[in-house]
């Protein structure tokens, strides 16, 4: 239900919006973790891997940050979910591909479980909400 421009939650709701919440917050300081790691692996990276871990290290920033947009302001960043939701999910069935390698079992984990709790989020936080945004409403 809506009142003016204030949108009133059922208690059950305001859990799951916190829930949904405290799940983007958590994907956003574990990639912002990983960010961190990252700045001191490509340290030791040849020059032939430094584009190529400097995009991966940096990628891990951006993510984090959409993440935390998404924790903050769950309906009102549209584009963001969907955009996080395609990535994790298209680089999870691309690491199903390589199975047989040390990053595609680590990636097929990780990026399954980011991509899950990101679905799980957005159906709790009604993230399909941002879309009002654009429209104005």
């Amino acid at each position: 239900m809506t009142t003016g421009t204030t949108t009133l939650f059922s208690t059950s709701s305001r859990r799951w919006d916190r829930l949904g919440r405290s799940l983007m917050a958590l994907n956003s300081a574990a990639a912002f973790a990983v960010f961190i790691n990252g700045c001191f692996l490509m340290a030791d990276v040849s020059e032939d891997r430094l584009l190529v871990e400097g995009w991966r290290t940096f990628g891990y920033l951006v993510f984090s940050v959409m993440w935390a947009m998404l924790a903050y302001r769950p309906r009102r960043v549209p584009v963001i979910w969907e955009v996080v939701i395609f990535h994790k999910v298209a680089v999870a069935v691309l690491a199903l591909t390589i199975l047989n390698t040390t990053e595609g079992i680590q990636s097929a984990v990780t990026d399954s479980t980011v991509a899950a709790l990101t679905i799980f989020a957005y159906i709790a936080c009604h993230g399909w909400e941002s879309w009002r945004v654009i429209n104005g409403d």
